[in-house]
């Protein structure tokens, strides 16, 4: 996997492209099942988000008050809906997606939960079909710099609902 740092630019210090409410817009969770807080930059095969929720007591994917690095996930799958609800919209026709495969998922780390304050959630479309997406993703633990360890990262394919079907 690529190194998404040099890409992103500083994390910290760019206003946010969107914000929580537009990034749940653009996606089918709302309130506390949306994890990510912002959108930081975005292209055509790329997006960088910031979340927080991975310390907050009420995150709905806690486990007995431990937040299990597996449910870095599901952060990486909510960048791809909004990656993909913002592509849709430039398109003009959005399309539905559903996480189809995980590749190549590795972890450093047991939890999320007692990781730094922010974590940054990445996503690159490695190849994009007429039907399907697929991704890289990584999860980053980041401080006030914007740098930080890399505690998640795969591979995922996600399928799309054919265009007649979304209108």
């Amino acid at each position: 996997m690529s190194d998404y740092s040099s890409e992103a630019g500083d994390p910290m210090t760019t206003d946010a492209v969107l914000d929580r409410a537009q990034v749940e817009a653009l996606i089918p969770h709302a309130g506390v099942m949306c994890l990510l807080d912002a959108v930081q930059t975005w292209r055509d095969d790329h997006i960088c988000c910031l979340a927080h929720s991975h310390r907050d007591p009420a995150n709905p994917l806690r486990d007995a008050d431990v937040l299990p690095v597996v449910a870095g996930i599901e952060y990486a799958a909510q960048a791809m809906a909004v990656h993909g609800g913002l592509i849709g919209r430039n398109d003009g026709v959005p399309r539905i997606g559903y996480l189809a495969v995980l590749n190549d998922v590795r972890w450093q780390v047991a939890r999320l939960d007692n990781q730094g304050e922010t974590l940054l959630v990445e996503a690159r479309v490695e190849q994009s079909l007429t039907d399907s997406r697929s991704y890289s993703f990584q999860l980053r633990s980041v401080d006030d710099a914007g740098t930080g360890e890399v505690l998640l990262s795969g591979t995922a394919l996600v399928v799309l609902e054919s265009s007649e079907a979304a209108s």
